[in-house]
């Protein structure tokens, strides 16, 4: 399922609350853990940041493009967010395994374990994962009826 954001594991455990207000929408999807982070200062801005698996390269820009000036060498502030709130999600073990993280990952117990592996700044356009995010939200919206959804009828 490579093009799926959908991830099971056997030794999937939650380890807390997702903070939906900081980190509205992470996922582990086509080889990489990405999502989108809101901005501390301003309300209407968010950024979009991922991580890319195997070289753990990153980056992070805000919905408009403009790259993240915490970026300086070193993951800023959203992607460690969006990377503790993927391991609240999904467990330190599958984002370790998604991102192919080098060396042995059952030495990995914290973030700050996959953060001194990370690879450089990788500078792409990512509105991919912003329209992904937007039609996350369109189900948000939708009423509560029971009527079938054509685009989720493959769940029942």
């Amino acid at each position: 399922m490579l093009n799926s954001s959908f991830v099971h594991s056997e030794r999937h455990t939650i380890s807390g609350k997702r903070n939906i207000k900081d980190v509205p929408f992470v996922e582990l999807f086509n080889g990489r853990l990405q999502g989108v982070v809101s901005s501390g200062s301003d309300i209407e801005r968010v950024y979009v940041s991922f991580f890319e698996a195997n070289t753990i390269d990153y980056y992070c820009s805000t919905n408009n493009n403009r790259p993240c000036g915490g970026l300086r060498g070193y993951p800023c502030k959203h992607l460690q967010s969006l990377l503790q709130e993927a391991v609240t999600s999904y467990g330190i073990e599958q984002v370790a395994n998604t991102l192919k993280v080098p060396g042995d990952i059952s030495q990995i117990k914290a973030i700050n374990d996959i953060l001194s592996r990370t690879g450089t700044v990788k500078k792409e356009q990512k509105s991919e994962v912003f329209s992904r995010f937007l039609n996350y939200l369109r189900y948000l919206e939708l009423s509560s009826d029971n009527h079938p959804l054509p685009e989720m009828s493959w769940f029942v």
